[in-house]
């Protein structure tokens, strides 16, 4: 297994090339030992709604927002 980094960016190439299940693989598999990284989640959310898995992808969105809502607006 690469670095967290090149894992990233495997994941990353797997989605853009379509491969859906491998990209799916690689972030699950960073979250193993990151499971509260935000960036994570939202990037498995997208592995998992481009394979219809729309539960799945939803429960990662919201949980990724959860731990880091994105919407810090500055008053």
């Amino acid at each position: 297994m690469g670095s967290t980094k090149e894992l990233i960016q495997s994941g990353k190439k797997y989605l853009e090339e379509g491969k859906f299940n491998e990209a799916l693989d690689c972030f699950e598999q960073l979250l193993v030992s990151d499971p509260q990284n935000p960036n994570l989640l939202n990037l498995k959310g997208v592995a998992l709604r481009s394979l219809g898995r729309y539960d799945e992808a939803l429960e990662c969105y919201n949980k990724s927002l959860e731990l880091d809502p994105r919407d810090k607006a500055s008053s």
